[in-house]
Parts: C-alpha cells; sequence; structure tokens
C-alpha cells in the first residue's frame, strides 16, 4: 500500500488530488501538507511512502524542503509537481535529489504512474524532460552563470525574467520588498547582468524562458528601475 504524503498550498487542489488518487488501486488515504514546515513534520511523525511536493509554496519553497528532506530522509522517493514549465526547473529538481517532476497540467494516469514508479524506487520524466536532460549531458562541462544561483535566487530570476514587478514577485514569494531587492541584486551579480531587462535578454538567450519583453517606454523603464535600486538600496 502507497502511503502518499501531498505538499500543497492551496486546499482545493490538495483535496482534488487526495480524491483522485485515493480511488487507484494500491493507494492509501493520503496525508496533507499546506506548506514545507508541515510536511516536514508529517514526516517525522507518520511512515510515508511518497511525498508529492510543490515549487511554489509560502515559507520555504519547495527546492529547499526537496534539500531538507534529502538530508534526513535520503531514500524517501520525493515526485516534484508544479506549474512551473519543465524547462525551467525540471532538471534543477533531479539535481537536488527529485526522484522525478511532473506539471500539474499532466493527466490523472499520468500522475498515477509517476508516483507508482517512484515508489517502487525508479525515476519518472517525460520526454521534455529527458530531452533536456540528454542536450545537458552534451554540452560544455563549465557550469552556466545560472546554475550557481541557489534555488530562492532561481526563483527570483525567474518572476524577474517573466516582467513581474519588484512588489508582485515579493507577494508571490511571501518576502519583503527589500528581501526580494537583496536576491535580485545576488542574481545580477552572479550572470553578470545590470537590469531587469538584460535578466530577461539573459533567460531568453539562455532558452530559460519564452516569448518577447513586455513593451514599455523608455521614461517608465527609468522610473522602474530608479524603484527598484532604490527599493535594494533600502
Amino acid at each position: 500500500m502507497i502511503r502518499l504524503l501531498i505538499c500543497d498550498d492551496h486546499a482545493v487542489v490538495r483535496a482534488g488530488l487526495a480524491q483522485m488518487i485515493e480511488g487507484a488501486e494500491r493507494f492509501g488515504a493520503c496525508a496533507q501538507a499546506a506548506d514545507g514546515f508541515e510536511a516536514l513534520r508529517i514526516l517525522r511523525s507518520e511512515p510515508i511512502s511518497v511525498l508529492l511536493l510543490d515549487i511554489a509554496l509560502p515559507g520555504r519553497d519547495g527546492l529547499e524542503v526537496l534539500k531538507q528532506v534529502r538530508r534526513e530522509w535520503p531514500q524517501l522517493p520525493v515526485l516534484m509537481l508544479s506549474t512551473y514549465p519543465e524547462s525551467q526547473y525540471a532538471l534543477r529538481c533531479l539535481k537536488l535529489g527529485a526522484n522525478g517532476y511532473l506539471n500539474k497540467s499532466a493527466d490523472p494516469d499520468q500522475l498515477i504512474a509517476a508516483i507508482r514508479k517512484v515508489a517502487g524506487g525508479g525515476s519518472y520524466v517525460s520526454a521534455v524532460v529527458a530531452e533536456s536532460m540528454a542536450l545537458s549531458l552534451r554540452r560544455d562541462s563549465q557550469c552556466a552563470p545560472h546554475e550557481l544561483l541557489s534555488a530562492r535566487e532561481y526563483q527570483v530570476f525567474g518572476l524577474i525574467a517573466s516582467g513581474r514587478s519588484l512588489a508582485k514577485i515579493a507577494d508571490a514569494l511571501h518576502l519583503s520588498p527589500n528581501t526580494v531587492s537583496t536576491y535580485r541584486a545576488r542574481v545580477m551579480e552572479k550572470i553578470g547582468t545590470a537590469n531587469d531587462v538584460e535578466i530577461a535578454l539573459y533567460a531568453m538567450r539562455h532558452q530559460l524562458i519564452s516569448g518577447a519583453l513586455p513593451q514599455q517606454t523608455p521614461a517608465a523603464a527609468q522610473l522602474d528601475e530608479a524603484a527598484l535600486y532604490h527599493s535594494a538600496a533600502a
């Protein structure tokens, strides 16, 4: 019997996943956690077969929780389930020790199959992730600058590159604007960029995001940059 722990900050998502999974063969009742702290508490007190872990969590994000899980339970199967595109996070999760990565748009049968596979000691990756892994192996052995970013720095980097404002990033990650400004400064230093536009261009050049940059007037761009630098200095 597979005992699953679902860690997601949305109660409706947790309930829907639990209802779907508990009706499948070989699955028992699912444990549920709204954040990483609750997930770690459950893991320390209950027998769990597989951890189904979201990335975007309040407080400690899923990547930080994954690293903690690997320290305490190196053999526990962990399947990452997220709305983030596989091209942005799948390889990063696998390198941190996840047994698989699945997008939330996957159909129920695919999710059940993925959980069963990691519960049996295997790894689960989609065709898209498998191709990315093959391309990664063929690259030069030297790490790209963005691969040196911490989990939280990479989250801030991705949101900036997608055109999010400082305030929206702070709200999405449950951080203060000053903290986001600090992460932004670290990102720019590590990848060698000077502003948000260069961060977005870097992300597109390395195929970490797709699409065009949001249109903005020069005056508005200058005002945005001034506000961001003022926040960083505060």
